[in-house]
């Protein structure tokens, strides 16, 4: 019996010593968890988009004059330069009624140059008395007529230049061929579509926007995006137009993004992923991902009030470098339990596992 004393003794003392004892508090039975503070980290605000690349420029080529085409200088793939020649449709043609234009408009140059120097001559005669007035008539009449024989045939001249310009099929701009229609040999009319052309230098990113995004998104914003070609890789532009209108289906409006591209590694028709930079560097509250536990529906987070957790509900938002961003329910800061959630309800009491392993080493020391 005096044995069994001091050992009694000993081990009382050493459960009231030990930060883990089974002592009953308000909150049951302590567990123990490791907690980390919320940071105030800045976080551009941001929209997320979703949309297609288009070119910047893009132009259906079709035939202005009709013939059959005689040569073809291109195949889809092929950059061209403005104002190359990519095609010529019956151009030896043209080229032969534009002399005959030519030489039309000298012929009836030559008359109108009689009939005005045979109606000066008639006016002289009329100031001698000798001519009668009938003649006068008849030379200001055939003068009148030669004139206009002279215009109609300078603008059929103009017109025949025109269609002989028109056979030279050229490139409206720098670009490539993104379709080509027509072949040699091929008979065109006036109207038929002959290629397509894509200015791909810069691209076009269009997006939708909900309404409730109709003041946030300006003009000059940055968008950053990616494209499944280049995994990992981000591609920047800049907001340059905004459509006027929501679409009321679906409650959204358009707007569009010029991308760089000079490169050409981008391509028209691609779908892009990414986002509206609305503003850079926006303090936002940051916890674990591994804090938030969904109940019943509810996303919450334990939250060490002393060394009690409480429950407490909250909204989150975007996830970047393993954290979550908090909009609501937490403040920068406090203490939010990053393990041992399991075994919590609110109101328990709980042992920080850093707080616990510096009361061991101490009692050790001692």
């Amino acid at each position: 019996m005096k044995r069994s004393l001091p050992l009694l003794c000993l081990c009382l003392v050493a459960l009231a010593e030990d930060p883990k004892s089974a002592a009953t508090a308000p909150g049951g039975t302590a567990v123990t968890v490791t907690v980390t503070a919320a940071e105030l980290v800045p976080l551009d605000r941001t929209l997320p988009v979703v949309g297609t690349l288009f070119a910047r420029d893009e132009a259906m080529l079709a035939a202005e004059v009709e013939g059959v085409v005689q040569k073809t200088g291109v195949e889809f793939g092929d950059r061209v330069k403005d104002g190359q020649e990519i095609a010529l449709i019956d151009t030896d043609t043209y080229a032969a009624l534009a002399n005959q234009a030519a030489a039309k408009l000298e012929q009836v140059r030559a008359t109108a140059a009689n009939a005005d120097h045979e109606l000066a001559r008639q006016l002289e005669l009329q100031h001698t008395g000798v001519a009668s007035p009938a003649d006068l008539d008849t030379a200001k009449t055939a003068d009148d007529n030669a004139r206009a024989a002279v215009a109609a045939a300078d603008a059929a001249k103009r017109v025949a230049e025109l269609d002989l310009a028109h056979s030279h099929v050229r490139a409206p701009f720098d670009g490539a061929v993104a379709e080509r229609i027509a072949t040699k040999g091929d008979f065109m009319q006036k109207g038929k579509p002959m290629f397509r052309l894509v200015n791909d230098a810069t691209l076009k990113f269009i997006v939708q926007a909900p309404e409730s995004y109709a003041a946030d998104v300006q003009k000059e914003l940055p968008v950053e995006f990616t494209v499944d070609a280049y995994p990992g890789e981000k591609f920047t532009g800049k907001v340059y137009l905004i459509s006027p209108q929501v679409n009321a289906a679906t409650r959204a409006f358009a707007f569009g993004a010029l991308v760089p591209n000079e490169e050409r590694r981008l391509k028209a028709g691609t779908f892009a992923r990414g986002e509206l930079i609305l503003q850079r560097g926006v303090p936002a509250v940051m916890i674990p991902l591994e804090s938030a536990v969904g109940l019943f529906g509810v996303t919450r987070v334990f939250v060490v009030e002393g060394n009690v957790a409480k429950s407490r509900p909250v909204k989150l938002g975007r996830v970047k470098d393993g954290r979550q961003e908090v909009l609501s329910g937490l403040k920068a800061g406090e203490l939010v339990v990053t393990s041992g959630q399991t075994k919590l309800s609110d109101g328990k009491t709980v042992v920080i596992r850093e707080a616990a392993k510096t009361a061991g080493i101490t009692s050790a020391a001692k």
